[in-house]
C-alpha cells in the first residue's frame, strides 16, 4: 500500500482516496499556494474559485467548509484581479498544457498542481506528496504522455520542465555542448534518494 509523504491536517483528512497520486498532487499544491511566498497572490494555484470548489468538491468532498471561508474567498478574488507576475509559474502551465493526453478536468488542474509544485524547494515527487519518484512518473506517463515519452534519458522531471522551457524560448543558459561532459550532470540526472529526506521530514 503506497502511502503519502505528508499528512495534510484537515484536509486529506477529507480525501476521497487518499492514495490517489492526483489527491497528493492536489493537496500539495493547496498547502504551496498558502504557505510559499514564490506562489503569493495565487491561493488556488491558477484555478478561480469555481474551479478550486469543484476540485475540493470531488478529491475532498466536505472540506470546503475549511478552506473556502470569506477570507479565503476575497484573497483568491484579489489574487485573479491582480494577477502578479510570475513567468516561470505560467510559462510551467502552458508548457503543461500544451503536452496533456487529455482535456479532463483533472488533467487541466494537474498542469496547475504540477506547476505550484514546481515552486518548492525539494524534488518534484516530493513537493508533490508522492511516495517516490516512480509514482510521479506513472502520474505523467498517465496524464502527459508525449512530455513522459520525451525524457528518454531520465533527467529529473523538474529539470527536464525547465530544459525544455529553456529550449522552447530559445535561451539555451546551458553552454555545455551535452549533459554527458557536463560538470552539474549529477544535479540533473542522479539518484534521488528518498529514504533520508522522509526521515527527516517526517
Amino acid at each position: 500500500m503506497l502511502a503519502t509523504t505528508f499528512n495534510y491536517d484537515p484536509l486529506m483528512a477529507y480525501a476521497r482516496e487518499a492514495q490517489d497520486f492526483s489527491t497528493c498532487a492536489f493537496a500539495s499544491a493547496i498547502e504551496l499556494a498558502r504557505s510559499s511566498s514564490r506562489l503569493s497572490g495565487r491561493m488556488g494555484f491558477g484555478l478561480d474559485l469555481a474551479e478550486f470548489k469543484a476540485l475540493l468538491d470531488q478529491y475532498f468532498p466536505g472540506a470546503e467548509r475549511h478552506y473556502l471561508t470569506p477570507g479565503f474567498r476575497a484573497a483568491l478574488a484579489a489574487g485573479s484581479k491582480r494577477r502578479p507576475s510570475i513567468d516561470e509559474f505560467d510559462d510551467l502551465v502552458g508548457l503543461l498544457f500544451e503536452h496533456r493526453s487529455d482535456d479532463k478536468r483533472e488533467t487541466r488542474w494537474l498542469c496547475h498542481a504540477i506547476a505550484a509544485c514546481c515552486m518548492g524547494d525539494d524534488h518534484l515527487w516530493q513537493d508533490m506528496g508522492l511516495p517516490n519518484r516512480q509514482a510521479l512518473s506513472d502520474l505523467l506517463a498517465r496524464h502527459f504522455t508525449v512530455l513522459f515519452l520525451r525524457n528518454t534519458a531520465g533527467m529529473r522531471w523538474k529539470k527536464f520542465f525547465y530544459k525544455l522551457l529553456c529550449e522552447r524560448d530559445g535561451a539555451f543558459v546551458c553552454r555545455s555542448p551535452s549533459c554527458a561532459v557536463c560538470a552539474e550532470y549529477a544535479n540533473c540526472f542522479g539518484p534521488e534518494e528518498d529514504g533520508a529526506w522522509q526521515s527527516v521530514k517526517r
